[in-house]
Order: C-alpha cells, then structure tokens, then sequence
C-alpha cells in the first residue's frame, strides 16, 4: 500500500534514501513512529492466539476484545498513514501515524477504553486531512477514492466511540481498505492511459462500496449484498486494468508482487460471495471466513506486495527482494484454505485452529524474513549470471517504480 498521488519523485524513480526538500523527519523519527504499529501487529497476533484457545505469551484479558481494533486502526492504520505523511512532507501529517500508534498501545491497558477509542478517531480525522492536503495539490479521481475510504474509517472510529461492536464496523473498515487500493491501483493504472469509460466504471463501483457500508449498518439484511455485489464490481475492473495482470508474467520482484496482489484479490471476492448470498454475518463460522478472507487474505497480501518498494520510501532502508518472500504468503494463502475453506466450511474446528495458528505464523515469518532481507542488504551477483540480471534490470527496475507510485 502506498500513497499515490503526493510523492512524484518517488514515482519517478527518485532514490528513497535521499532528503526531501520540506521533509522534517529522519529515518529514525519515522521508524519510531512504525514501532507503535509493529507493537500493535504483535499484540493483535497474540490475541488471535488467545481467541484460538491457544497458548500465547501475553494472556492479558483485555487482549481478546480488541484483537480487530489492535491489527487494523493500530498496525494497518498506523501503516497507512505514515506513508501519506512522508508522501505530503508536512510535520502535521505525523500526528496521524503518532495518535494511531499510540491509540493501538493504549487499547491493552487499564485505562478507560475511551481514551484508546479518541485517539484513534483524532488520528484517522488528521487522515483525512491529508488526503485534503494531497487533493489540492493533485486533484484525481483516485484521490477521491480513497478520501471516501478514509471518511469510511474516520466514521468508524467515531461509531466505536460512541459503543458500535466492531462485528458491525466489519463492512466499513472493509470500504476503508478496498478503496485505499482501488485508489492506488487506479493511480498505477494511469500508465495504461484508463479510458473515460474505465473511470467512471471504477468510481461506480467505489461509490456502489460505499453505498453498501452505509446501508450495512442501517439496513444490514439489504446493505451486505449490496456490498458484496460491489466489491465484486471492483474486483472485476481490477482484473480488467490492473498492471497486476501483467506483471504477473515478469520476473523477480514484478512478479512476486503481481501474484500477492491476484492472491488478495481473490480471497476479497470470497468474502464478497459471502456477502451476496449469506447476508449480515456478524458471528459464527461465516462471520469467521468473511473476516479472515479480508483481512488476512485480501489485506496482508497488499502488505506484502508492497513491503519490498515501499518501506524502503518510508524508512530510507533497502529491503530487497528475496525468492524466499514467496515462503510466508505460500502459508498464509495455504494456511486460510485450510481455516475458511475447510474449517469455516465444513465445521471442522480443529482445522480452524491449526489454520489460525499458522495465519499468525505466516505473517512472523514475513516479518522476520523481511527484517533478514534488509540486514542483508541487496543479494551479491556472480559474474555467470551478471550479463543476465543487466538484462532484466531495466525493465524490472520500471516495474518497481510503477508499483511505488502505486
């Protein structure tokens, strides 16, 4: 994930390392500002585990009941945001990440929940503002897209404040992670130069999303498969035009992420036919798949898509591609067959917990072989193969540069 319209220097192939002008913050300010994220992403793992039955190194008893809230508005939201401050290079896009992250921390302690809950509304309004911010400088219709998103989450947070279950935020934090990517997917679309037609399809479907969050919550019998049918929609015009469906015959890191990216893709379709045909599903086994296929299958995958060209723009640190990526999103795509296909889906509960357990297991490995890559640094070139890896720069290097600016 990534912001798409802001950093045209990063699009450009300028080097993620260097200084830009009007930005305030240093690679170590920022990395401090993903530690509360990564702190959330830990927690909200051990809380799986807890929920799973399973044995987990935090047992707090708070840990279970924010489980959602700590993976996605105190890890992905965190993400999220840091990545439109560095692309808007304004110190008050900062406090975005910065409330989140410190919002996700608090949410595990024994202070009153309110408190977590305000802090996680004060940083997705401040989201908002970017996207404000980065309309003016580039008003475009993916920008639009995710600045619905963004006002889809902003509203969440207020509507959990306020004492909504988060079973039934599930469609608007959906809205807020589907349009995100459709948006950066549109942006990265450009290349391809989207007709009027591809446009107004896409933004049809965007508004058919949010229409769907809204009438999820005030008519949810109606409003989940209208949202289903939309998201549907939007998958549909992704396959259609996203350069995903491209890169998908490349090779290196334009292929990895071209298949994280249909992987996702996929498991969003899932959880849509769920939503046609089963309706509010709001606790139980069809409750269970919808939840994981988005979340984990539909949004972890975007994570690791764009973890290779877009930490390194965040953190001024290269982290280069590895065929040993592949392992992590192998057993988190096999693991959820498992959990949803034949667990939520046949009712058996043991395949249900291992597929749990190695979702949680999949997404440390990703870090750890991530944080590997990087500590590595750029893999070493023998002389054998040197003239061929020439030959496949250059194109891979513009498929890399494609994706960031997506």
């Amino acid at each position: 994930m990534s912001a798409p319209a802001a950093p045209g220097d990063v699009a450009l192939g300028a080097s993620p390392s260097a200084r830009r002008p009007g930005d305030a913050t240093g690679s170590a300010a920022r990395l401090a500002l993903l530690i509360p994220g990564g702190v959330a992403l830990l927690l909200g793992l051990d809380a799986a585990l807890l929920l799973l039955g399973l044995p987990a190194p935090v047992t707090l008893d708070r840990l279970p009941d924010v489980h959602g809230p700590l993976m996605v508005f105190g890890f992905i939201g965190t993400l999220i945001s840091l990545e439109r401050a560095v692309a808007m290079r304004r110190w008050w896009g900062y406090l975005s990440p910065a409330l989140l992250g410190l919002g996700g921390i608090l949410m595990i302690t024994s202070l009153p929940p309110a408190i977590a809950q305000s802090l996680v509304v004060a940083g997705f309004g401040v989201q908002c503002l970017l996207y404000v911010a980065i309309w003016r400088r580039q008003a475009a219709a993916a920008i639009a897209i995710q600045s619905l998103g963004a006002v889809l989450v902003l509203a969440s947070g207020i509507l959990w404040l306020g004492g909504v279950p988060v079973a039934t935020l599930v469609p608007s934090i959906t809205g807020y992670l589907v349009l995100t990517i459709v948006g950066e997917r549109v942006e990265l679309a450009r290349i391809v130069r989207l007709s009027r037609r591809a446009l107004l399809l896409v933004q049809s479907a965007s508004l058919g999303v949010t229409m769907g969050v809204l009438a999820s919550l005030l008519w949810p019998e109606f409003g989940h498969p209208l949202l289903g049918v939309s998201l549907l929609g939007v998958i549909v015009w992704l396959l259609r035009y996203d350069v995903a469906t491209r890169l998908v015959r490349a090779r290196g890191l334009p292929r990895y992420i071209a298949i994280c990216l249909l992987a996702g893709y996929v498991w969003l379709a899932v959880a849509s036919v769920a939503w046609v045909f089963a309706g509010a599903t709001l606790e139980g086994a069809a409750y269970d798949a919808v939840l994981h296929a988005v979340f984990l299958g539909f949004t972890m995958s975007m994570i690791m898509a764009h973890a290779p060209v877009i930490l390194p723009a965040v953190l001024r640190r290269p982290l280069p591609y590895r065929p040993m990526l592949y392992i992590p999103v192998a057993l988190l795509h096999v693991s959820l067959v498992a959990r949803i296909g034949f667990g939520d889906g046949l009712g058996a509960h043991q395949l249900v917990t291992w597929g749990g357990a190695t979702n949680v297991a999949a997404v440390l490995l990703f870090v750890v072989l991530a944080a590997a890559s990087a500590i590595m640094g750029p893999p070493k070139r023998t002389a054998k193969n040197a003239a061929q890896n020439a030959a496949q720069n250059s194109g891979q290097s513009r498929a890399q540069k494609q994706e960031v600016a997506g």
